[in-house]
Parts: C-alpha cells; sequence; structure tokens
C-alpha cells in the first residue's frame, strides 16, 4: 500500500490562474456583464481584481515558495486586441516578459489562449457560431505562436469549452447570454475547429509542443438511484457535457444529443487525435433530478458523506475525481489536472482537500491513469466569476485592501508534498476541520 501514495520524480506540481481573475484593468466581454448587474452581486466588479498584471514579477516567488514548477495562465485576448484588427504591441511584450520570468525561475508556462473572456467587439463582430470567429480566431492564434515561439511552454487552446457552451449559449447565464441550440451547436462546433487552428499555429511557429485543452468534468449520479429519467438525465450528460468535445478532438466526430436544448453531428477536419494530452478540471459530483417543467433538470449539490458542502456550496467528493480520471483512460492521452480546489473562506479545510485528491490521484495511476500532473486552483485568491469576490481558491490568500498575499496552512502541505515526494495527511487540527 505505500507504494500508491509516493508520487514519481517526474511528476509536475504546479498552480493555475486565469487572466481576468487575476490581472486587473482589463475590459472585456465580461467587465461588460458585470455592469449590467449579471453577476449575483449586482454592483460586483472585477476592476483592479488582485494586480497581477502589475505585480507578476513579485509573484513569480510565490510559486517557487510552493515547490511549484509549472504555472498555468492565459492571455487575454482583449488585453492584446481591444479593438479589431489593432495590436496592442506593449501589451503582446509584456506578456513575453513574464513568461522569460517564468522560465528562468524554472517554471515551466502552461499558456491558455482562450479562458471564456473576449474582446468586447468579439460578440457583435464576429461570434462562435459564425464562420467570421474563425477568421478573428486564427489571426489571434498565430499571434499567440509567435509570442510563445523560443519558449519552453504547454498549451490548452481552449478552456471548459463545454461550460462556455452551457453557460452562454444555451443558459444565457454569462457571455454572449444567449439560450439557442442552433447557434449552441454551431458554436460549439467552431471551437473545435478553432482549436485545430491554434494547434496548426503553435506547431508550425513552434514545433513539437504538447497541446491539449482543459475540461471541465462533474461526476453525475441520479437524485434517485432507482428513477430511470434521473438515470437517463445522467448519461446523457455525462455523454454531452463529459466527454462530447473530448470525443471530437479524439475521433474528429462531434455528436450532441440534448433532447430539449441541442443537437447535431459534425465532423471536423483534422481534430482527430489533435492532442498531445487530456487536460482535466475536476471540483464536485453533481445529482440530477427530472422534473415535469422545462427544463426537465433539477441539478443539486447534496452532502452524502455529510462531510459538509465546501463554501461555494459544492459536494466535497474525491472518489469522483478518481472515477473521472479512470475514465479518461479511453483517450489514450496522458492527463494533466488542469485545475482542482475548493472554496474554503476559513483557509482550514485546504489541506486534507488536497489529501484526499491527490491520494485518488495516486490510486488511479496505480490503475494505469497516466497523470502526468496536478495544477491547482488557484495560486492566489481571485475574482470567481458570477460568484464575483466571495469565494477563495487560493493557496494563497490575498488581502483585497493591501494586496497582501498570504501564506497559509495550505502553501506548507503544498511543499511538503510537493518537494518531498510523499503523500502523508495533513496535522491533526486540518483533518479535524473538514470532519
Amino acid at each position: 500500500m505505500n507504494e500508491p501514495l509516493v508520487f514519481p520524480p517526474d511528476f509536475t506540481f504546479g498552480v493555475a490562474t486565469s487572466a481576468y481573475q487575476v490581472e486587473g484593468g482589463i475590459e472585456n466581454d465580461w467587465s461588460d456583464w458585470e455592469r449590467a448587474g449579471k453577476c449575483k452581486e449586482a454592483d460586483a466588479r472585477c476592476g483592479n481584481s488582485v494586480e497581477h498584471w502589475d505585480r507578476f514579477f513579485d509573484d513569480v516567488p510565490l510559486i517557487n515558495r510552493l515547490g511549484a514548477t509549472a504555472y498555468r495562465l492565459s492571455i487575454e485576448w482583449a488585453r492584446v486586441e481591444p479593438r479589431r484588427g489593432h495590436w496592442d504591441d506593449a501589451a503582446w511584450n509584456g506578456y513575453r516578459a513574464r513568461l522569460e520570468a517564468l522560465v528562468k525561475a524554472g517554471i515551466k508556462p502552461v499558456v491558455t489562449l482562450l479562458h471564456f473572456t473576449h474582446p468586447k467587439w468579439f460578440h457583435v463582430e464576429t461570434p462562435w457560431h459564425e464562420p467570421s470567429s474563425l477568421v478573428a480566431w486564427e489571426r489571434f492564434a498565430k499571434k499567440c505562436a509567435e509570442l510563445l515561439q523560443g519558449l519552453n511552454v504547454s498549451v490548452t487552446t481552449l478552456n471548459e469549452p463545454n461550460v462556455l457552451l452551457l453557460g452562454g449559449y444555451l443558459a444565457g447565464a454569462m457571455p454572449p447570454g444567449l439560450s439557442d441550440g442552433r447557434k449552441a451547436f454551431a458554436a460549439m462546433a467552431n471551437l473545435v475547429r478553432a482549436h485545430v487552428i491554434a494547434r496548426q499555429a503553435i506547431l508550425e511557429r513552434c514545433g513539437p509542443t504538447e497541446i491539449g485543452i482543459a475540461q471541465n468534468m462533474l461526476l453525475f449520479a441520479p437524485s434517485r438511484r432507482w428513477h430511470p429519467l434521473d438515470q437517463a438525465l445522467t448519461r446523457l450528460a455525462e455523454g454531452n457535457y463529459n466527454h462530447a468535445f473530448l470525443e471530437a478532438l479524439s475521433t474528429g466526430v462531434l455528436r450532441l444529443q440534448m433532447p430539449g436544448f441541442t443537437a447535431g453531428k459534425a465532423v471536423i477536419d483534422g481534430a482527430a487525435k489533435s492532442t498531445e494530452f487530456t487536460g482535466l478540471n475536476y471540483y464536485t459530483r453533481a445529482h440530477l433530478k427530472f422534473v415535469s417543467k422545462a427544463p426537465f433538470v433539477h441539478f443539486e449539490f447534496l452532502d452524502k458523506h455529510e462531510r459538509k458542502l465546501t463554501d461555494i456550496g459544492w459536494e466535497w467528493y474525491p472518489e469522483g475525481f478518481g472515477q473521472i480520471l479512470r475514465q479518461l483512460k479511453r483517450y489514450e492521452r496522458p492527463v494533466w489536472i488542469t485545475e482542482n480546489g475548493l472554496d474554503d473562506r476559513t483557509g482550514l479545510r485546504r489541506p486534507r482537500y488536497l489529501y484526499e485528491h491527490w491520494k485518488e490521484l495516486l490510486l488511479a495511476r496505480a490503475d494505469g491513469v497516466d497523470v502526468k500532473s496536478y495544477l491547482h486552483w488557484s495560486l492566489m485568491d481571485n475574482f470567481e466569476w458570477l460568484e464575483a469576490w466571495g469565494p477563495r481558491f487560493g493557496l494563497y490568500r490575498v488581502d483585497r485592501k493591501t494586496m497582501e498575499r498570504q501564506w497559509t496552512a495550505a502553501c506548507d502541505y503544498f511543499r511538503e508534498v510537493a518537494t518531498t515526494r510523499r503523500l502523508t495527511p495533513p496535522p491533526e487540527a486540518e483533518q479535524k476541520s473538514a470532519a
């Protein structure tokens, strides 16, 4: 039993952020969404966020202190192309300097090209459901490839395209705020094409590069195990939400079958076997219940094991992490954990959360899942989209008045495991806090 609790020497520990959530000073589709009062707190604004753009070079040593050797960050499209066809050279140079600083510090950049946000002009002039989106994207992707040339980086072209499609094109809960099944399928097909375009641009400019996407996956379960419609909803959610995009990048065929929402099939040139790794963002399990009124599904987080929900209201369910990892074996690609973490506003529960999820990861590796890396969400507290400033996902706690980055017990635990490679339970006080 000792062997599964040891990380191999080549396993990568890292941390993750996204540009809009931490950099500050960005005007894009999300800043417009906030001004329209669309967050849970109508007056919430990302604004200066946690000033990571201005404090970046001081923040790099924070990553080193954790024993982390990889940092997932994103390029903010709106920063580098605020007006269509107008490149901001100072912004491009700023990203290049930041990437070079990471490499110099012994930290491998894992660069995300699209992490939800778009320039203000994008949804108006070149939305994802239109062919023009791919023209705009190709220009951006080629500039990103130029930016990355000569650096030892890995790339996630897209972050959680399934969330973007569900939230932006079906539920109307995030930009562009649509509820249109036909446009949703067209947009999803174009996002598959966008991955192919970006991958080609990077390979042509940078040579062999590890390229994938970061896919949000939930473990789905029927609210009523005995109910056939709850069971059917669970199967549909697993196939469409978790696997449709990944299947398209494996087989070259996108298939969606979401009754009442959207459906379609598209063969995407160049999509088959178009990843070097599968990126997984895992947080929780969701229970699904059929209801008699549209949209006919009730989505809920239940505390089945009495561990207490996380502060954002999600189930603490590490077993689901292991189950999802085993599902990913079908794609025959190395697996990178591109996000995993919890909203812990006291800071007391995070070490135990890490321990339980890392244990599941190692058990999955022992079962033959080729998990190569773990990138924790997130390096520091940040602006959490519709939830705004309430959640705290950071290893480092951020005092938003002073912007001080505060070391936490989770930082101690992360560093211990990352540097020793041995997984031992966190201190007793942290175990009690999760009980």
